[in-house]
């Protein structure tokens, strides 16, 4: 693979990537464990974060001379919570945004081309964060008003 980084270096790419793994399956496993819609769009802004730091953590680990290493998850399907059909709300367009970054991602992870796996979870990143943004508004939009303007005043 011919890296031409120090052992430290090395150490510190590593450790990197195994806590950006970690935080990916923990915000994979708040949706696997999660009941119905309570707190739904705060697990996808979630998502977000933690796809957006894996494609962070796998860009550095290219620059390092790193590849990676072909694999297929345990269970590719993303969580029953995020799959079509399965009652989840957000406009559908960005819907089929997001069913399209998993796709590819879960694609690409079979392959060995670091960069490829980064920009795959970035654009799931990109597809969690708009529909986390789309259930705050909407979300915002049905509290009734008075506790809207007691939310606003305490801020």
């Amino acid at each position: 693979m011919g890296k031409t980084s120090s052992a430290s270096d090395d150490e510190a790419v590593l450790d990197e990537f195994k806590e950006s793994v970690e935080g990916w399956r923990r915000a994979l496993d708040v949706h696997r464990l999660a009941p119905p819609d309570a707190g739904f769009g705060a697990r996808l802004a979630g998502m977000a974060l933690a796809a957006g730091e894996q494609a962070r953590v796998c860009r550095a680990a290219d620059a390092a001379g790193y590849e990676w290493v072909p694999h297929r998850a345990a269970e590719s399907n993303p969580p029953y919570e995020l799959r079509p059909g399965t009652g989840r709300r957000g406009p559908e367009g960005l819907w089929q945004d997001f069913d399209r970054a998993a796709a590819r991602l879960s694609a690409v992870v079979t392959g060995r081309d670091m960069l490829e796996v980064a920009q795959a979870y970035e654009d799931l990143a990109d597809a969690a964060a708009d529909l986390a943004d789309a259930l705050a508004r909407e979300d915002e939009a049905a509290r009734p008003k008075a506790g809207r303007a007691r939310a606003s005043r305490s801020a």
